[in-house]
């Protein structure tokens, strides 16, 4: 059976809050890490949230 192409990662956020994300992505395309700007509910704003693995 072939290996899947999208890969779940955890999208940590930069303030330090210990909220994160999971989202799918396509680890063909998109080779490098993924960071997209995301509401904080712990910090009440809108911040940066980078790839991490899942554990």
């Amino acid at each position: 059976m072939a290996k899947a192409v999208t890969i779940k990662v955890k999208l940590v956020s930069s303030a330090d809050t210990g909220f994160y994300y999971v989202a799918k992505k396509n680890s063909r395309t998109m080779t490098e890490k993924l960071t997209k700007k995301k509401y904080d509910p712990v910090a009440k704003k809108h911040v940066e949230f980078r790839e991490a693995k899942i554990k």
